[in-house]
């Protein structure tokens, strides 16, 4: 059998494979065949409900994180009467494919990429406003996005340079500290500020086991600087990145159960049950960030599920 002849077979059968793996990731009865994850979850104990009284801090590497993960829990802890703030560490200005449809360019430049950032800090509050959070209890560090591993490391002291936007400080408008220098020692400042703030009984962070290095590496930032005020029993994490195609099936399907991540197998998770009319307030926060769901909308709305995840340290 010759190349030419092999090719012939090999094409058909890549597509027939990808034709197969895609019925596998976004076919719901496929997802609860290959896992029981729904009865799995209904076995988890309820996480605690929120009480008046307590201020909550969400902590979210990302504009969007916030809502994939915590868009039912921060609905719960207003309609409880908590004091909610949101706090982006990043302006997701990053993602290059996005800013291309987003501006419209092939040849982006890095006008382009930090007008994606602006763009970004504008769908997060209007994503929060929906939540039941309005704009006094929003913060916008803007660091860079895809930067933090840096930040945390080689770049502690000196400036970091990002390569999409080329900024070394930041820029985006209504952040907290205008012009602060893109260092780790910047970025704890900050977080100690609004720390000092906010002062925050319960503070939802990224899991150290989500795959993304801006997520678990703020994650590991949170937790030292937590520990520094003897407060680490304080924290608790979600997740967004949790394994490969997780979680199953792509797309909207808010009837199914949101399955615990892979790679965080053996984390002692709590559900948080949703109701049909927080689901629907957390697609329309899903929607809100439209530079992103134009390409990520099915991954995106696949959070829209009857619980949440939350565990302790």
């Amino acid at each position: 059998m010759n190349r030419r002849t092999l090719r012939s077979i090999a094409v058909p059968l890549t597509l027939l494979a990808l034709l197969i793996l895609a019925v596998w990731i976004n076919s719901p009865q496929v997802a609860q065949i290959y896992d029981a994850g729904s009865d799995r979850v209904a076995a988890l104990p309820p996480a605690p409900a929120f009480t008046r009284g307590e201020r909550v801090l969400v902590l979210s590497p990302h504009p969007d994180d916030e809502t994939l993960c915590c868009a039912g829990m921060i609905q719960q802890a207003r309609a409880a009467g908590p004091d909610v703030t949101i706090v982006w560490a990043t302006a997701g200005d990053g993602f290059e494919f996005d800013a291309m449809l987003t501006r419209r360019v092939l040849d982006l430049s890095a006008a382009d990429m930090r007008a994606l950032g602006n763009a970004r800090v504008l769908e997060a509050r209007h994503a929060a406003s929906l939540l039941g959070v309005d704009a006094a209890h929003t913060v916008m560090l803007g660091y860079p996005d895809g930067g933090l591993e840096r930040l945390s490391t080689t770049n502690y002291a000196q400036a970091y340079t990002a390569p999409t936007t080329a900024a070394t400080a930041v820029y985006v408008t209504g952040a907290l500290t205008p012009g602060a220098p893109y260092t780790g020692q910047a970025l704890e400042a900050d977080l100690n500020r609004v720390l000092d703030r906010v002062r925050p009984d319960l503070m939802l962070a990224p899991s150290p086991h989500d795959f993304h290095r801006d997520h678990h590496t703020l994650s590991f930032i949170a937790q030292r600087l937590l520990a520094q005020r003897h407060q680490t029993d304080r924290l608790r994490f979600w997740m967004v990145h949790g394994g490969v195609e997780w979680p199953l099936p792509k797309g909207l399907h808010p009837q199914l159960s949101l399955a615990v991540p892979p790679l965080a197998s053996h984390t002692p998770w709590h559900r948080v049950e949703l109701n049909a009319a927080q689901e629907a307030t957390k697609l329309a926060a899903v929607n809100a960030y439209g530079t992103q769901t134009r390409i990520m909308g099915r991954f995106m709305r696949a959070f829209v599920r009857r619980n949440e995840l939350l565990s302790a340290p």
